[in-house]
């Protein structure tokens, strides 16, 4: 008998279990909802075992990341984090100049009031916390202090243990992680399609959501674009590598938690390994672009339908006060708008109604804005690596000549 193997690959079984959980949720009834509740409860088990080793997975990436890099790391670090942070507030102009030109005209229309879409979701049929040894920027202040700190007093044994630690979270996420990722994906879908989420949403701000998704890619485009430059290579070819990022990125409604697969593509896309492996994990809490343009065009066309103004003046401040807020959201889906509530009050003059609509809106949409974050981190990551490779940053000190 010839056996037969076949090979789908990690894209193709995140796009079946997002089909998966589309088809089942549309078709279950009241009366089997338990299978949908099972999904559920597997993805709260799940979904806690990811919050505990996201922070781990940062510690375990960016550590060693950061202590081969040599001496020059600090400055590398402080590069990375400037071109991700002039990305996000790009990306926040970009919405702005387009919300403003074309949503007085789409948005003429009545305006609806609705509620927390979260609401109507089902629960699992147990919880089990599984508490982080500490938070997100917890540990990616550690990695910083001691991924510099071991780059500065050249510690060999530190490096070394940094390095068998990273080792031991490759294998968690090739074992553990990459395997029940597409299941996760599917419960994540197969939940928002039985409880109705996305379509009662999109029914309202359909035409919004367009223009926010044909922006995420003009970024990414616009990204990449730089990166094909700098690097001088096909900007689509890179892009396309990084897709099955950006679809996992779909399921998980988290750029934390993409982290694994967003490093193997950036990795496939020829970056330089050891720039890979600090950038990856540094820009999934600190680049948001994608989220970004979202809350920017979703905070505007709120304003437009309630009469309310709109100038650079008012939104310029916002975009800038957003990059810098959304750090502290990395790891948590939907976490981007809850981390800027107390901007759309303090620097827009929103009101609760007004403030429980653009978390709703959000939320439906997160899993599209949170890809487009996660691809661009490719991009990041190359620009970066053009600038190791073409600069003297991580220049090491030439060994003497003998005479």
């Amino acid at each position: 008998m010839i056996g037969l193997k076949f090979n789908i690959g990690l894209l193709g079984r995140i796009v079946i279990a997002i089909a998966f959980g589309i088809i089942v949720g549309s078709l279950v009834t009241e009366r089997f909802d338990w299978i949908v509740r099972s999904f559920v409860t597997f993805n709260g088990i799940f979904g806690q075992f990811l919050s505990f080793a996201i922070p781990l997975i940062i510690l375990g990436f960016i550590v060693p990341g950061i202590g081969e890099l040599g001496k020059g790391a600090g400055k590398l670090v402080g590069i990375t984090a400037l071109i991700a942070y002039l990305s996000t507030v790009t990306a926040g102009l970009l919405a702005y100049g387009t919300a403003v030109s074309l949503f007085p005209k789409m948005l003429s229309g009545s305006f609806g009031k609705m509620e927390n879409p979260e609401e109507a979701l089902l629960k699992g049929f147990m919880e089990i916390e599984i508490p982080p040894v500490f938070g997100v920027m917890t540990a990616l202040v550690m990695a910083f202090v001691f991924g510099i700190g071991i780059a500065a007093v050249k510690s060999d044994r530190l490096l070394e243990l940094a390095v068998d630690f990273r080792s031991i979270i490759e294998l968690v996420i090739a074992k553990v992680i990459i395997p029940l990722l597409p299941f996760h994906i599917a419960g994540i879908f197969m939940n928002m399609t039985y409880a109705g989420q996305v379509a009662e949403i999109l029914s309202v701000f359909a035409l919004v959501f367009v223009v926010i998704i044909i922006l995420h890619f003009v970024m990414l485009t616009l990204q990449y674009v730089i990166a094909g430059i700098v690097n001088k290579e096909n900007p689509f070819r890179l892009l396309k590598t990084m897709m099955p990022a950006y679809f996992t990125a779909i399921g998980t409604q988290s750029s934390a938690a993409a982290i694994p697969v967003t490093l193997r593509q950036t990795k496939a896309n020829d970056t330089d390994e050891e720039v890979a492996n600090f950038v990856v994990p540094l820009c999934a809490t600190i680049h948001l672009a994608g989220s970004t343009i979202t809350l920017t065009s979703v905070v505007i066309a709120i304003l437009y339908l309630n009469n309310l103004p709109v100038t650079f003046g008012q939104i310029f401040p916002f975009i800038l006060a957003l990059g810098v807020t959304m750090i502290a959201a990395p790891g948590v889906p939907g976490g981007a708008v809850m981390a800027a509530t107390g901007l759309f009050v303090s620097m827009l003059g929103f009101d609760q109604t007004m403030v429980s609509l653009a978390i709703a809106l959000y939320i439906a949409q997160d899993s599209f804005g949170t890809a487009a974050n996660v691809a661009g981190d490719g991009a990041i990551a190359k620009i970066v690596h053009a600038v190791k490779r073409n600069t003297s940053i991580l220049d090491e000190k030439k060994p003497r000549e003998i005479a």
